[in-house]
Order: structure tokens, then C-alpha cells, then sequence
């Protein structure tokens, strides 16, 4: 299984609990991973084989501008179910952060993984490529 990510993916959106949090966009940075095969995009050479990381990041962009959520726990399982459903990845590892949020503190945030990596013959596994020996 290979990766496409992005990095550090800004958007600003209403987050948080507190009432000033309420009325004022905050910066929120999105790193993904995204458990993909490459291969027939590499062979064909056509974006229409790739995961096609502008169409995420486009699709991203817009929902959380519009979102208003309390926690972003829940924004992150949002983003993470989204990509997974709406792009046919099969597993994606996403960091959220809120930079600024905590004083004394560059971001704070959570990293979480949703869905499952699959080896070659298209079976649960570890993502890492699997050979045996016969003896």
C-alpha cells in the first residue's frame, strides 16, 4: 500500500467550546495520510487513476470552512470519514491541530487512524509488503 498525504493544510473555521470561541474563525492545520495504490496512476500517467490530492484538499477546505463544531475530536472524525467515503480510501491517519490554543504551547491537537491498510491481494494487513519463504 503506498501514501499520499498532505501537509499542513490551513483552514479557518469556528472550533471550541468557549463563548468567544463562538464568534471568532480560528486556523486549524490538517496533516493526512491516506492509504492508496499508485500503480495504475504511475503506468498510465492519468490523474483520472490518482488519488487526487487537490480534490481532497478542495473537498476538506470547503466543509470545514463551514463547519462549527465544539471539539475537534469530532471535526477529525468528520474530516477522517469523508475522505475514507468520498475519495475510496481505505485508510488514512489525520493530525489535527489548533495552533495558538493553549498558552505556552505552539498547537495542541490529536492524531487519529480510521479505516484498515490492505496488502497486494487486497486482504487486511499491515500495509507492509509481506513475502515468504518455502524451504
Amino acid at each position: 500500500m503506498d501514501i499520499v498525504y498532505i501537509r499542513d493544510l490551513q483552514v479557518d473555521t469556528i472550533i471550541g467550546i468557549y463563548d468567544w470561541e463562538r464568534e471568532v474563525r480560528q486556523t486549524i492545520s490538517l496533516d493526512l495520510d491516506m492509504a492508496t495504490d499508485i500503480s495504475i496512476a504511475a503506468h498510465s500517467d492519468n490523474i483520472k487513476d490518482a488519488l487526487n490530492y487537490k480534490a481532497v484538499a478542495k473537498r476538506l477546505i470547503s466543509f470545514i470552512q463551514d463547519s462549527q463544531y465544539l471539539l475537534v475530536e469530532r471535526l477529525a472524525e468528520e474530516v477522517a470519514m469523508i475522505v475514507i467515503a468520498e475519495f475510496s480510501v481505505p485508510w488514512v491517519r489525520l493530525r489535527l491541530s489548533k495552533p495558538g490554543a493553549l498558552r505556552g504551547s505552539k498547537d495542541v491537537g490529536l492524531i487519529i487512524e480510521r479505516g484498515h491498510l490492505v496488502n497486494s491481494n487486497n486482504q487486511p494487513g499491515t500495509g507492509v509488503s509481506e513475502t515468504s519463504s518455502s524451504s
